[in-house]
């Protein structure tokens, strides 16, 4: 038992006691609607008298498929305060992956967006066996509106029951393997994560946040900091560069946060140009590198706004390159994925875990008090991950003399596409399934728009002649879009090493010859 004398305040603590000091102030803001901070409060306290009906034991999973909705935000507010653990399924997941994530989680409650998610929530209801409850937020043909509930609830205080000790969230990640592990925390972990943000990030006073990347992900991470500063989230449901742009022009939005794709899609829009963005003081990038020569374009055009973030499910944040960094007369720093961050200890270690030399490539270690505490189910990876003290991230880098890192490449095959980690395996699994595919290895290519173009290699079975765009469909069904393969090569034979396995090393070089920077 952790000594609470030394405790942290737990996240849903810190958001109750910024909800309770600007109860005027809208929390939250939306196409067609808002809420005040009191109004928020308000809301998690009669979501949260449901949920404590229900009498589930604490450390129950409570698992969310949603869009960027502010309900949903406070249900897992509610549901953390009532010693409840909460875990994000990916809203762009296949069906597949969303069910594993349910069985594998443990998962006995589920809360869905009854309106972007009716349909899959229906049939995750139907085909989850472990799950005692299910809540749709609006009406559905199966479980219970959760709306609906909290009308008839009534008024309720929101009360934190949970303790430093208490099973807050479970992060799911891609694994070697393709199947995807849960990072757990405790609410003792997950409790400076928030801290760690505002100070190292570059966050407005007065903080106007555009959330259009899934707030189950890392968008979601500027929430609580936003709240903190005592500003306002407007949330959009998805990417849509015309609806971003009247956004930031009509709410005066200061700090957003996109993946390199998004951004490349709005400076390729023609309403940039005919768009007031000078609101706006921080844009925040990450999940993959950017292009050096589109991030000046972005610097020219939409101003000295740009701050990138780096970090993973198991620790976030790490690390950060401050807009300062971001100086188009010094382009060299553009590929750094920045300068750790003040509550992070980081070091670049070798494959003894002894610090290499200032300059040498060797893997991103960190110790932080949100690193997670183990992978759920996991002893053998959490082992692994975690040996000698130090999260081992698995990204290969150097680090120069001030400080700042350089990632070289990932020490396992992990594609970053889009902003979305894909792992080859589960791609490759699939094609090799398909009757005319002999042999196929999958890799991430160089690509200005995606970071990397998922490509796969295929070896034709003989006598055959596959066809690309049915491959392509195939990885599209099984796995969604993000994991369907930008392109298809066929060749003779695939490189081999000694040992009789693909060698993605050679594979990869012949796609990634004269680039500066292996990011795949």
């Amino acid at each position: 038992m952790s000594n609470p004398l030394y405790a942290f305040p737990t996240a849903c603590e810190q958001t109750l006691r910024a909800l309770a000091r600007y109860p005027e102030r809208t929390a939250f803001s939306w196409p067609g609607g808002s809420i005040t901070y009191r109004g928020a409060t308000d809301l998690i306290g009669r979501i949260q008298s449901v949920f404590m009906g229900l009498n589930f034991k604490p450390g129950t999973r409570v698992a969310f498929l949603t869009a960027n909705r502010a309900d949903t935000w406070c249900a897992g507010v509610a549901a953390q305060l009532s010693r409840l653990a909460i875990t994000w399924l990916h809203p762009l997941g296949s069906l597949d992956d969303q069910l594993f994530q349910l069985e594998d989680s443990e998962a006995q409650m589920l809360v869905v967006d009854g309106i972007t998610f009716r349909d899959r929530g229906g049939e995750l209801a139907a085909r989850a066996t472990a799950l005692k409850a299910v809540f749709t937020l609006g009406p559905a043909d199966y479980g219970t509106d959760l709306l609906k509930a909290v009308e008839a609830a009534g008024s309720a205080t929101a009360r934190n029951f949970a303790g430093p000790d208490d099973i807050s969230t479970l992060n799911y990640t891609g694994g070697t393997t393709g199947k995807s592990k849960g990072a757990l925390r405790h609410h003792g972990e997950l409790a400076g994560f928030a801290s760690a943000i505002l100070a190292d990030f570059e966050i407005p006073d007065l903080p106007s946040y555009l959330t259009v990347a899934p707030i189950s992900h890392v968008a979601g991470t500027k929430v609580l900091p936003t709240l903190m500063r005592g500003g306002t989230v407007h949330m959009l449901k998805s990417f849509d560069p015309e609806a971003v742009f009247k956004t930031i022009e009509r709410e005066r939005i200061n700090f957003t946060l996109f993946v390199p794709t998004m951004i490349y899609v709005m400076l390729d829009h023609p309403a940039l140009d005919k768009t007031d963005l000078s609101s706006l003081e921080l844009l925040l990038y990450g999940a993959s590198a950017m292009s050096p020569s589109r991030l000046v374009e972005g610097i020219e055009r939409i101003g000295p706004v740009f701050s990138q973030l780096y970090g993973q499910t198991e620790c976030y944040p790490v690390s950060v390159l401050r807009k300062a960094d971001h100086d188009p007369k010094t382009p060299e720093l553009f590929t750094s994925c920045g300068f750790p961050i003040a509550a992070c200890q980081v070091k670049i270690l070798d494959d003894s875990d002894q610090e290499v030399a200032t300059g040498e490539a060797g893997e991103i270690c960190v110790r932080a008090t949100h690193v997670m505490a183990e992978y759920w189910k996991r002893p053998e990876q959490t082992a692994e991950t975690l040996k000698s003290g130090w999260l081992h991230t698995g990204d290969i880098a150097r680090a120069d003399e001030r400080g700042y890192m350089f990632i070289l490449d990932r020490k396992k095959d992990m594609i970053v596409s889009g902003g979305f980690n894909i792992f080859p395996r589960e791609i490759e699994d699939v094609l090799s399934q398909h009757a005319d595919v002999a042999m196929v290895a999958v890799v991430g290519v160089p690509d200005d728009k995606w970071g990397e173009a998922v490509t796969a290699v295929v070896v034709a079975r003989e006598g055959t002649k596959p066809d690309a765009d049915e491959l392509i469909n195939l990885v599209k069904s099984k796995k969604g879009s993000a994991h369907a393969p930008k392109q298809i090569q066929f060749v003779k034979e695939l490189p081999m090493t000694g040992v009789g396995k693909v060698d993605k090393k050679v594979l990869k070089a012949g796609f990634w010859t004269g680039r500066d920077r292996m990011v795949g």
